[in-house]
């Protein structure tokens, strides 16, 4: 076809610099056509009170406890949303499928996937899904660095380094880093590769380019990475016109084994989820103690100083069209603790021991010293879903049934279109997380329809 044009414009006796001229236009137009053509929208990350297509879990072999926890939160969900279940095997496939059934859960709308890496905490090491305008459900891929473990436990040991490294290199090469893109194919999204390590539950966006994380968990997942660089990474994948950084999560989330004096935790280190959530594009909720509860427990001091502070940062930040936040402060429940044993071994299952290996050689405690754990506890790390927000009840351990009552108004005020569900999931919060920590929402999808009114 190109040589027929050469032919005839050189019958017609145009010069050959014409001809190049002419031929340079004909590719540059065609060229910037074609790429046109094939432009993906930016993606976005979609808040997650907008409309879902379905809720992610994952079955681990746990403790009864747990898996009727998650048995107790899927029956609560599947009258309203599919329910994906993500299981390591077909052996796993089978045991959970009669469980469930065995504890009357609906299984109409519930589906097995077998893959490998899967874990219970899927929302931490599962696909961050992304939305564009062109109805295109897209998954970032990030780095898994089992919440940053191995860096720490360099700073706690670095004798150790080389062994640790070997670790953490099989870690993020492993099956665990390979879950969300294995969720993202099946689900038909378009995998976005990241090279930050991240998790899930460290992220909170209003779905208008607001992204919320924390300093803690953010810069210690990623050390070399600075915070415009990272900045700059949350834009090319979130489509992200603001970062908000927080500086400490909840003293009950922090650092895997972290003592305050008698006190250990079992956290991520600061996930936002435990304590700053949207309940619109512009309304924050943050956890928050209260005057008078701040001394009654040295973690609940803690927790009241570094909400303060993640409140002040609130209070100067702006959305993404320059408007102040509407911060709505939402009690915390009372601390649920219970005694450990120091040990030099201990099982995922014996939540009444503590493994001697997690602390400094310098200032580890003893074998059999007595020490008291925490559960992570939070009024915000619920789901929210289509219709309904699913959230955790403390009456039982403690927590008052008028703090809870007024956690409940605050909430129906915050969503007033939809039910709330409550149920005890302390089994989850005894191993470090909760609700959210164990579920992932998969967005809906919706192509937007640009309507061109004709000039008159």
């Amino acid at each position: 076809m190109i040589k027929g044009y050469l032919f005839r414009y050189n019958s017609i006796g145009l010069s050959k610099f014409t001809i190049v001229c002419l031929l340079f236009t004909f590719f540059l137009l065609y060229g910037f056509k074609s790429k046109a053509q094939n432009i993906t929208p930016a993606f976005r990350l979609p808040a997650e009170f907008e409309e879902q297509q379905a809720i992610w879990f994952g079955w681990e072999k746990e403790d009864v406890k747990i898996q009727m926890t998650v048995a107790n939160i899927i029956q609560s969900l599947s009258e309203k949303i599919n329910i994906n279940i993500a299981v390591s095997s077909a052996e796993d496939l089978e045991a959970a499928s009669l469980f469930l059934e065995l504890n009357d859960v609906n299984s109409e709308r519930v589906r097995f996937y077998p893959f490998s890496g899967v874990r219970l905490w899927i929302r931490d090491n599962g696909a961050v899904f992304v939305i564009n305008d062109n109805g295109q459900l897209g998954a970032v891929d990030f780095e898994w660095s089992n919440y940053g473990y191995y860096d720490w436990m360099i700073n706690q040991q670095p004798n150790r380094i080389d062994s640790i490294n070997v670790l953490k290199k099989r870690m993020m090469t492993g099956d665990y880093s390979k879950l969300d893109a294995k969720m993202a194919n099946l689900s038909g999204a378009i995998v976005i590769k990241s090279k930050i390590a991240m998790e899930g539950g460290a992220l909170e966006s209003n779905g208008k380019g607001v992204l919320i994380q924390c300093e803690d968990v953010t810069l210690q997942r990623n050390p070399g990475w600075s915070k415009k660089e990272i900045e700059a990474e949350y834009r090319r994948l979130f489509n992200i016109k603001k970062v908000i950084w927080l500086k400490h999560g909840m003293a009950d989330d922090s650092e895997i084994y972290k003592p305050f004096g008698k006190y250990v935790t079992l956290g991520t280190g600061g996930h936002v989820d435990e304590f700053v959530r949207f309940a619109d594009p512009n309304t924050l909720l943050i956890s928050w103690i209260d005057e008078e509860d701040k001394n009654k427990n040295p973690l609940n001091a803690l927790t009241y100083r570094r909400m303060n502070e993640n409140l002040k940062i609130l209070q100067e930040a702006v959305d993404q069209d320059g408007k102040h936040f509407k911060i709505i402060k939402v009690p915390v429940p009372s601390v649920i603790e219970w005694p450990v044993t120091v040990a030099k071994e201990v099982s995922n299952k014996e939540y009444d021991k503590i493994d001697v290996f997690n602390f400094r050689p310098l200032s580890a405690p003893k074998i059999g010293d007595k020490l008291i754990r925490v559960a992570s506890v939070s009024y915000l790390n619920f789901l929210i879903t289509n219709g309904a927000i699913i959230n955790t009840s403390y009456i039982k351990y403690g927590t008052s049934a008028e703090k809870e009552e007024r956690v409940k108004t605050i909430l129906r005020e915050a969503f007033p279109d939809r039910e709330q569900i409550w149920i005890d999931a302390l089994p989850i919060n005894k191993i470090g997380g909760g609700i959210h920590c164990i579920t992932l929402q998969e967005p809906l999808p919706v192509k937007k329809v640009i309507v061109t009114i004709p000039s008159t």
